[in-house]
């Protein structure tokens, strides 16, 4: 481990410092009683954290004195400091964004000044690592280059030891960085197992929440801040708080969705003037170009702990409403102010993407959304997503979300092998998640870079996902109307469904189609919805439904990446919802019968069947395959084919 003396002493004093300070209300930034200015640093540099292989390491810098508000120079613009981490055998190297962090404890102390400055990796290698630091002063010199180089900071360099990660079962630094690696499924760089998804895509206001500092809720009426109290039974203690004790219920809202099973979770972390409006990321909420250290530091303790329940992190980078000044679907005429740079890629963009990379691009298993329902245009989607291929280091995926009769038209000009986009967030029916996801599967692989295709959004947009039969009134049967527009996308005027429907056609629907998995959204009528809902528990059979599946392909070894649909071997050959063949031809065939009843399954060779119940996960005898199916009853069953 690196130290600084004079900086591990002073650190401690201005910890001792924090100890004395008293709880502060919920949503108010504390002012730690420091002097205005202070000394700069002493260019010391710490590495802290579990030196291990894909865990968490943090080197801090004891640099120039800033406060979060300053103007000449600006910590966030016009302070460029950058870390480059390369392993001793010179491959990997990472050119890792540093960030300011006011006193290096914000998420506890609320401090807005101080002089550390922190650079997160997270090293694919054991061995020796060497680091050098550069840092340099100029406008705009953090988001476009340039500038001098500051002493004594500028050229620091060291050397520290990584060892083996001792991490096992869910937690994602037992299996190390999930990839984009060319193909229809991300894939662990440790483990090289293959990633499905299931979890919530709501609510997209999860960060509204009370706990973090300077929070406040644009909507107070309609959409208050978060408690997340129904979850707060669900922390542990040794779990991560921050402040006098806060963050329980959020830390035990991921509780419970490890606890249940599933592994992904997604947010917004900036929706000013959107349906939410009580998240974005700066001291104020038109002031984007300062950042909170003690609410994104808060943000951080979250983020890491999801990593260590191993769930996937969707990061939505914006809302509709604030992506841009022209006019998309369903905008009012008007000036947008919140779009950063009216939706072009100026300082303020630029700094947004840096800020979220410096300060979270080091957990293993996430993607850039560019945006929920995005309305830029193609030219403004591309520079976006060059920005952050350019300037994250570990290159984690980017996808693309839109409204559903737009799909075709936005996501048609960003396919093909020059495109950096990884895959798409679909919105859709949850009856046409099987057709869509096929659609795109092919149509991006026939165009040379295979997309990750997720349903992530399931119309209709006031429903979603219902709760459970019996949760706060509801038999769980949930009427939807047809959308406005010249596209149903599968479903007609009130037509009822159930959580079995959404299980059979959109969780199946998506898996069997060769897609990455399936985020749940509640709509805005129902119970517990996209933008109110503090209790997971209203879908709680849902995620047991997700569990059974996931576990399904990861306990039978089933080989997603060398997959493909093959419904013409069940007499489907239009991929409607009757039936669904997923196969490894001449090894492998999971066929799904959504209401039971037989199929044909028209191959050759000496075969066993086992029937698998997606309700309960048990399992049949294994018995000769023959090439007549006939399910045990008129339920959703999987028949799994195997060469002897």
């Amino acid at each position: 481990m690196i130290t600084d003396l004079k900086f591990i002493m002073k650190t401690k004093t201005i910890l001792s410092g924090i100890a004395l300070l008293c709880a502060f209300g919920h949503g108010v930034k504390a002012q730690v009683d420091i002097p205005s200015r202070q000394p700069n640093g002493s260019g010391g540099v710490i590495i802290t954290g579990e030196l291990k292989q894909w865990h968490k390491v943090t080197l801090t810098l004891d640099g120039p004195f800033a406060n979060e508000r300053d103007a000449k120079p600006n910590p966030f613009t016009d302070l460029a400091f950058i870390v480059t981490f390369t392993h001793e055998s010179g491959t990997p190297s990472y050119t890792v964004p540093g960030y300011f962090a006011a006193d290096g404890n914000a998420a506890n102390s609320s401090a807005d000044s101080g002089t550390h400055w922190l650079a997160h990796l997270s090293p694919d290698k054991m061995g020796t690592w060497n680091y050098r630091v550069s840092f340099t002063q100029g406008s705009l010199a953090a988001v476009s280059g340039g500038g001098k180089a500051l002493q004594p900071f500028d050229g620091k360099n060291g050397t520290f030891q990584i060892a083996a990660t001792d991490k096992t079962g869910r937690d994602f630094r037992s299996q190390g960085r999930l990839q984009y690696v060319g193909g229809h499924h991300l894939q662990f760089a440790g483990s090289k197992n293959y990633f499905l998804k299931a979890g919530p895509d709501s609510p997209e206001t999860m960060l509204g929440y009370v706990d973090f500092d300077n929070t406040q809720a644009g909507k107070a009426d309609k959409v208050p801040l978060k408690t997340w109290q129904p979850h707060v039974q669900d922390w542990k203690p040794g779990d991560p708080t921050w402040k006098d004790a806060k963050g329980k219920g959020l830390i035990g809202a991921l509780n419970y969705l490890a606890a249940k099973g599933v592994n992904a979770f997604s947010f917004l972390t900036y929706n000013a003037a959107g349906d939410g409006d009580n998240v974005w990321p700066f001291i104020e909420h038109d002031d984007k170009l300062h950042y909170d250290c003690s609410k994104l530091d808060q943000w951080g303790i979250v983020f890491d702990h999801a990593t260590a329940l191993g769930l996937y992190l969707h990061f939505k980078l914006q809302e509709n409403e604030s992506d841009d000044e022209r006019l998309g679907m369903g905008r009012k005429p008007g000036k947008l102010s919140e779009a950063l740079d009216g939706g072009n890629l100026g300082p303020e963009r630029k700094l947004y993407c840096r800020e979220l990379i410096a300060r979270f691009g080091h957990a293993l298993a996430l993607n850039w959304n560019i945006g929920e329902e995005n309305t830029q245009s193609t030219a403004e989607v591309r520079d976006m997503m060059k920005y952050l291929h350019d300037n994250d280091p570990y290159d984690h995926p980017i996808v693309l979300h839109t409204f559903p009769p737009e799909m075709d038209k936005v996501y048609r000009p960003l396919i093909g092998d020059k495109s950096l986009l990884t895959g798409v967030s679909m919105q859709t029916s949850w009856k046409a998640s099987h057709q869509r996801t096929l659609q795109w599967r092919k149509e991006s692989a026939a165009a040379g870079r295979p997309w990750v295709v997720a349903h992530d959004e399931q119309n209709s947009a006031s429903l979603g996902v219902p709760p459970d039969p019996g949760y706060k009134g509801p038999d769980g049967t949930a009427v939807q109307s047809a959308p406005k527009g010249p596209k149903g996308e599968g479903y007609t005027a009130s037509e009822p469904y159930t959580m079995h429907d959404i299980r059979k056609l959109c969780l199946w629907g998506n898996l069997m189609a060769g897609g990455a998995g399936v985020e749940y959204y509640f709509g805005y009528k129902l119970p517990e919805n996209d933008l109110v809902l503090e209790d997971f528990r209203s879908r709680d059979k849902s995620w047991d439904y997700c569990r059974i599946a996931l576990d399904f392909f990861r306990d039978e070894k089933i080989p997603v990446a060398e997959m493909q649909s093959a419904n013409a071997l069940i007499g489907n050959p239009k991929d409607n919802n009757d039936k669904y063949c997923f196969a490894k031809p001449g090894d492998l065939y999971l066929v799904y019968l959504p209401n039971g009843g037989s199929t044909k399954l028209d191959i050759k060779g000496q075969y066993t069947l086992q029937w698998f119940n997606p309700r309960d996960a048990s399992k049949g005898k294994i018995s000769t395959f023959k090439e007549n199916l006939t399910a045990p009853d008129a339920n959703d069953w999987l028949a799994v084919i195997r060469r002897n």
